[in-house]
């Protein structure tokens, strides 16, 4: 669980990110939560689009996708939201979140 002060900065990093992925009339299919994982990985925090076509609700996409991968929901706004969760291998972390 993260604190709104590192939920804000991760908030910061993620206002210049591009949606890596998109989720479409599928919704969250293993195939989808998968790529999701390993894009993960290795970005540490990614921003995702849902295609008008997919009718989801963003926030519960963003819950249910962080709930799933063992993320955490950074950010929700219109058709994209933003996850984080550290990487489990050393080399892939980059993002150094401010002590609680």
């Amino acid at each position: 669980m993260i604190t709104g002060k590192q939920r804000a900065f991760l908030r910061k990093l993620g206002h210049e990110l591009q949606p890596v992925m998109q989720i479409g009339k599928e919704g969250l299919s293993d195939t989808v939560i998968g790529a999701i994982d390993e894009v993960l990985e290795k970005r540490e925090l990614i921003k995702i689009s849902i295609l008008e076509s997919a009718m989801l609700d963003t926030r519960d996409t963003c819950n249910e996708t962080a709930r799933r991968l063992k993320a955490e929901p950074v950010q929700a706004i219109g058709n994209k939201f933003i996850l984080y969760r550290r990487a489990e291998k050393e080399k892939n972390r980059h993002i150094e979140i401010p002590k609680k």
